[in-house]
Protein backbone atom coordinates (compact mmCIF):
# COMPACT_ATOMS: atom_id res chain seq x y z
CA UNK A 1 0.00 0.00 0.00
CA UNK A 2 0.90 3.90 -0.32
CA UNK A 3 1.33 4.05 3.34
CA UNK A 4 4.75 1.82 3.44
CA UNK A 5 6.63 4.55 1.04
CA UNK A 6 4.42 7.58 1.54
CA UNK A 7 7.32 9.32 4.16
CA UNK A 8 9.98 9.08 0.83
CA UNK A 9 7.03 10.93 -1.26
CA UNK A 10 6.71 13.87 -2.46
CA UNK A 11 3.19 13.32 -4.30
CA UNK A 12 1.11 10.44 -5.63
CA UNK A 13 -1.37 11.11 -8.11
CA UNK A 14 -4.22 8.99 -10.64
CA UNK A 15 -2.64 8.71 -14.11
CA UNK A 16 -5.29 7.53 -17.32
CA UNK A 17 -3.23 4.62 -19.59
CA UNK A 18 -3.66 7.43 -22.48
CA UNK A 19 -1.52 9.57 -20.40
CA UNK A 20 2.08 10.67 -21.58
CA UNK A 21 4.59 8.32 -19.20
CA UNK A 22 7.52 9.70 -18.02
CA UNK A 23 10.58 7.86 -19.72
CA UNK A 24 12.09 6.63 -16.10
CA UNK A 25 8.36 4.70 -15.48
CA UNK A 26 8.73 3.38 -19.64
CA UNK A 27 12.12 1.85 -18.59
CA UNK A 28 11.66 0.78 -15.16
CA UNK A 29 7.76 -0.35 -14.87
CA UNK A 30 6.83 -3.71 -15.91
CA UNK A 31 2.91 -3.95 -15.22
CA UNK A 32 0.57 -3.91 -18.07
CA UNK A 33 -2.68 -1.44 -16.60
CA UNK A 34 -6.42 -1.23 -17.77
CA UNK A 35 -7.94 2.13 -17.35
CA UNK A 36 -5.80 3.85 -14.72
CA UNK A 37 -3.31 3.34 -12.12
CA UNK A 38 -1.48 5.48 -9.67
CA UNK A 39 1.95 6.39 -10.12
CA UNK A 40 3.86 8.08 -7.36
CA UNK A 41 7.00 10.93 -7.10
CA UNK A 42 9.96 10.38 -4.52
CA UNK A 43 11.61 13.74 -3.38
CA UNK A 44 14.48 13.04 -6.19
CA UNK A 45 11.70 13.80 -8.63
CA UNK A 46 11.92 10.06 -9.99
CA UNK A 47 8.48 8.51 -10.77
CA UNK A 48 6.24 5.02 -10.80
CA UNK A 49 3.60 3.04 -10.39
CA UNK A 50 3.34 2.22 -7.02
CA UNK A 51 3.30 -1.52 -7.41
CA UNK A 52 6.58 -0.78 -9.07
CA UNK A 53 8.26 1.53 -6.30
CA UNK A 54 6.76 -0.73 -3.22
CA UNK A 55 8.60 -4.04 -4.83
CA UNK A 56 12.12 -1.68 -5.48
CA UNK A 57 11.72 -0.38 -2.16
CA UNK A 58 11.06 -4.03 -0.85
CA UNK A 59 14.16 -4.68 -2.35
CA UNK A 60 16.64 -1.74 -1.72
CA UNK A 61 14.92 -0.49 1.60
CA UNK A 62 14.64 3.53 1.02
CA UNK A 63 16.62 4.07 -1.77
CA UNK A 64 15.86 5.27 -5.00
CA UNK A 65 15.85 2.13 -7.82
CA UNK A 66 17.43 5.05 -10.65
CA UNK A 67 19.59 7.47 -8.79
CA UNK A 68 20.50 5.63 -5.74
CA UNK A 69 19.65 8.59 -3.70
CA UNK A 70 19.32 7.63 0.00
CA UNK A 71 16.10 8.75 2.03
CA UNK A 72 16.04 7.36 5.50
CA UNK A 73 18.09 5.92 7.52
CA UNK A 74 19.72 2.60 5.99
CA UNK A 75 20.12 -0.10 7.99
CA UNK A 76 22.14 -3.31 6.85
CA UNK A 77 22.09 -6.90 7.46
CA UNK A 78 25.52 -6.49 9.32
CA UNK A 79 25.43 -9.76 11.92
CA UNK A 80 26.09 -8.30 15.38
CA UNK A 81 29.61 -7.75 16.77
CA UNK A 82 31.83 -5.14 17.91
CA UNK A 83 33.72 -2.38 16.54
CA UNK A 84 36.58 -0.33 19.00
CA UNK A 85 39.81 1.62 18.48
CA UNK A 86 42.97 2.75 19.86
CA UNK A 87 45.71 5.69 19.00
CA UNK A 88 49.11 4.97 18.19
CA UNK A 89 51.29 7.70 17.99
CA UNK A 90 53.50 6.30 14.93
CA UNK A 91 52.83 8.37 11.76
CA UNK A 92 51.48 6.55 8.55
CA UNK A 93 53.05 7.16 5.12
CA UNK A 94 51.97 10.30 3.78
CA UNK A 95 50.48 11.81 7.30
CA UNK A 96 54.04 12.60 8.96
CA UNK A 97 52.39 15.40 11.00
CA UNK A 98 50.23 12.93 13.35
CA UNK A 99 50.15 9.51 14.82
CA UNK A 100 46.95 6.85 13.61
CA UNK A 101 44.01 5.02 14.51
CA UNK A 102 43.70 1.54 14.29
CA UNK A 103 40.06 -0.04 14.46
CA UNK A 104 39.16 -3.59 15.33
CA UNK A 105 35.64 -4.89 14.14
CA UNK A 106 34.91 -8.74 15.93
CA UNK A 107 31.93 -10.32 13.90
CA UNK A 108 31.69 -14.08 15.50
CA UNK A 109 29.95 -17.07 13.66
CA UNK A 110 26.82 -17.15 13.59
CA UNK A 111 23.15 -18.05 11.83
CA UNK A 112 22.32 -16.42 8.87
CA UNK A 113 18.50 -14.42 9.33
CA UNK A 114 16.26 -14.05 6.83
CA UNK A 115 18.05 -10.57 5.55
CA UNK A 116 21.12 -12.97 4.34
CA UNK A 117 21.70 -15.43 0.71
CA UNK A 118 21.10 -18.68 3.07
CA UNK A 119 18.83 -18.11 5.77
CA UNK A 120 19.10 -20.81 8.80
CA UNK A 121 22.92 -21.60 7.95
CA UNK A 122 25.82 -20.92 9.96
CA UNK A 123 28.62 -18.18 8.57
CA UNK A 124 31.79 -17.20 9.19
CA UNK A 125 32.72 -14.40 11.14
CA UNK A 126 35.57 -12.31 10.71
CA UNK A 127 37.82 -9.68 13.03
CA UNK A 128 39.50 -7.13 11.13
CA UNK A 129 41.66 -4.52 11.83
CA UNK A 130 42.05 -0.65 9.75
CA UNK A 131 44.33 2.24 10.06
CA UNK A 132 43.06 5.71 9.81
CA UNK A 133 45.26 9.03 10.63
CA UNK A 134 44.94 10.37 13.92
CA UNK A 135 43.98 13.77 12.36
CA UNK A 136 41.07 16.22 11.88
CA UNK A 137 39.78 14.92 8.53
CA UNK A 138 40.59 10.76 10.03
CA UNK A 139 38.19 11.21 13.15
CA UNK A 140 35.80 12.80 11.47
CA UNK A 141 35.71 9.60 9.16
CA UNK A 142 36.40 7.19 12.18
CA UNK A 143 32.79 8.77 13.59
CA UNK A 144 31.08 8.24 9.98
CA UNK A 145 32.26 4.42 9.98
CA UNK A 146 31.21 3.92 13.40
CA UNK A 147 27.45 5.64 12.38
CA UNK A 148 27.79 2.73 9.20
CA UNK A 149 28.72 0.18 11.64
CA UNK A 150 25.84 1.04 14.43
CA UNK A 151 23.18 0.96 10.69
CA UNK A 152 24.89 -2.84 10.07
CA UNK A 153 26.12 -1.57 6.85
CA UNK A 154 30.32 -2.25 7.33
CA UNK A 155 29.98 -5.78 6.48
CA UNK A 156 27.55 -8.27 4.96
CA UNK A 157 27.02 -11.95 3.98
CA UNK A 158 28.16 -13.36 1.26
CA UNK A 159 30.86 -15.12 -1.07
CA UNK A 160 34.47 -14.07 0.05
CA UNK A 161 36.66 -12.79 -3.05
CA UNK A 162 39.48 -13.24 -1.51
CA UNK A 163 39.04 -17.43 -0.55
CA UNK A 164 36.18 -18.27 -2.70
CA UNK A 165 34.18 -19.88 0.14
CA UNK A 166 30.34 -18.74 0.87
CA UNK A 167 28.99 -18.02 3.81
CA UNK A 168 31.71 -15.68 5.14
CA UNK A 169 31.22 -12.05 6.56
CA UNK A 170 32.73 -9.70 3.90
CA UNK A 171 33.02 -5.81 3.59
CA UNK A 172 30.50 -4.14 1.97
CA UNK A 173 31.54 -1.62 -0.11
CA UNK A 174 33.53 0.57 2.06
CA UNK A 175 36.52 1.21 1.72
CA UNK A 176 39.65 0.43 4.85
CA UNK A 177 42.72 0.54 4.76
CA UNK A 178 44.10 -3.02 5.97
CA UNK A 179 47.53 -2.28 5.98
CA UNK A 180 49.61 0.58 7.53
CA UNK A 181 52.22 0.38 4.25
CA UNK A 182 52.59 -0.57 0.47
CA UNK A 183 50.38 1.78 -0.92
CA UNK A 184 46.91 1.00 -3.01
CA UNK A 185 48.01 -2.35 -4.80
CA UNK A 186 48.47 -3.39 -0.68
CA UNK A 187 44.89 -1.70 0.79
CA UNK A 188 47.55 0.30 2.70
CA UNK A 189 49.39 4.45 2.76
CA UNK A 190 50.48 6.19 1.13
CA UNK A 191 46.70 7.02 -0.28
CA UNK A 192 46.47 10.55 -0.63
CA UNK A 193 42.94 10.56 -2.17
CA UNK A 194 41.70 7.80 0.47
CA UNK A 195 39.72 9.81 3.27
CA UNK A 196 37.66 11.71 0.23
CA UNK A 197 37.13 7.71 -1.47
CA UNK A 198 35.80 6.55 1.73
CA UNK A 199 33.26 9.88 2.65
CA UNK A 200 32.17 9.02 -1.18
CA UNK A 201 31.35 5.47 -0.31
CA UNK A 202 29.81 6.25 3.38
CA UNK A 203 27.69 8.79 1.68
CA UNK A 204 26.51 6.32 -1.06
CA UNK A 205 25.07 4.38 2.24
CA UNK A 206 23.61 7.48 3.59
CA UNK A 207 26.14 8.20 6.05
CA UNK A 208 27.80 11.69 5.84
CA UNK A 209 28.54 14.56 7.78
CA UNK A 210 25.97 16.67 9.50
Amino acid sequence: SSDSVSPLLVSAKRWTVSDQLLPETQTFCQHTFNGFFFYSRLKCQHEFCEECLEDALHQTGSICPICNHVFDVLMGDQPDGQMSWNKSSDSLPGFSGCGHIVITYNIPNGVQTDRHPNPGKPFSGTCRIAYLPDNKEGNAVLQLLKKAFDQRLIFTVGNSETNGLENQVIWNDISHKTSLSGGIKNFGYPDPNYLERVKKDLKAKGIKED
